[in-house]
């Protein structure tokens, strides 16, 4: 055999990775409306801080062109800060036999197709159920941005549209809506027991023919944070806008393959550690409440997400809670 095992990883399967990636987060970006976005751009370190202007309406006022010219004290432009957090992950190890996986010596196009897909669905995996987490933890953190109705309803049609309005006159900014396949299926169950027709599966209302009303996509996704801790039954609904969470690939996975005597077969186990960053739209990385590489506990605490828009409406979105027991 002229290839190791670490060879053909390295040498077929991590360049069918690369080349599946990018195809992956093109996918799933267009399919979430540009609200969770998936990138390739990284930045070295633990942070990536940039800063920029506070907005500057608040100093303005009415003039009167015919009064006396007084003194107006000034107001300093002042700067803020927003943070963007690395995140460590990593898979394995894995165990094997490779007396077992004959097609690793000899890989078939198949096989390594197969082994790669896996990976770079394991990895988008990782990096959405992350996104969620910190986006519930955040704008749950803002009671101006929950509406809570878990102590008395489920999630519905009525209680979405109260969440949206949350926003305002700026609810239209709110471009898909992240739920559970139960909270999906309760809006469903909604949509068939209404006699008048009036709600469509997806949240458009539709009456003979026409559309109108909220008509977002819907991202349907078990993911663990949607799911209030201790409270299973009570779910949340986060309502985003474009751009809410950026991830970025830092483009660092490392991989290692060991083979090992000392059991009867040979046994070959995988490795890999790989890292990606946190920006979410109008609030920023406590670096010094929420350190650096943060754990699930840490990225998962709302306290460590301080909101640095000047306005809710200016933020990654909204949040609905509901109890899918009633």
């Amino acid at each position: 055999m002229s290839l190791s095992v670490m060879q053909v990883f390295n040498g077929y399967i991590m360049p069918l990775v690369t080349e599946m990636f990018p195809q992956e987060v093109e996918k799933f970006n267009a399919a979430s409306n540009n609200t969770i976005v998936l990138t390739g751009e990284g930045f070295d370190g633990s942070f990536f801080e940039q800063s920029f202007y506070n907005a500057l309406h608040s100093n303005k006022r009415r003039v009167d062109r015919f009064a006396a010219n007084g003194v107006v004290a000034p107001v300093d432009i002042t700067q803020g800060k927003h943070a963007t957090v690395k995140v460590a992950g990593g898979f394995g190890p894995l165990q094997f036999e490779p007396g077992q996986m004959s097609w690793l010596r000899k890989p078939t196009q198949e096989g390594l197709t197969v082994a790669a897909r896996y990976f770079v669905e394991a990895l988008i995996a990782d990096q959405l159920n992350t996104a969620i987490l910190a986006l519930v933890a955040a704008i749950s953190n803002v009671a101006a941005l929950t509406n809570d109705v878990s102590a008395t309803a489920p999630i519905s049609q009525t209680a979405i549209n109260d969440t949206l309005a949350l926003f305002g006159d700026a609810s239209q900014n709110v471009q898909a809506l992240i739920m559970t396949g139960n909270s999906y299926h309760k809006l469903v169950g909604q949509a068939i027991d209404n006699s008048n027709n009036l709600f469509e599966i997806g949240g458009i209302a539709v009456r003979n023919g026409t559309t109108f009303g909220q008509g977002r996509p819907i991202i349907v996704t078990d993911s663990p944070a949607l799911r209030v801790a201790g409270a299973p039954n009570k779910q949340h609904v986060l309502g985003l806008v474009a751009g809410a969470i950026t991830v970025s690939d830092n483009a660092d996975v490392i991989t290692n393959v060991e083979t090992k005597n000392g059991n009867e077969r040979i046994v070959t186990t995988f490795q890999a550690d790989y890292t990606f960053g946190l920006n979410m739209k109008g609030f920023t990385w406590d670096t010094v409440n929420g350190g650096q590489s943060p754990d699930d506990t840490d990225i998962g605490t709302g306290s460590n997400w301080d909101q640095v828009a000047d306005s809710i409406k200016h933020t990654a979105g909204v949040v609905l809670i509901g109890d899918e027991a009633l």
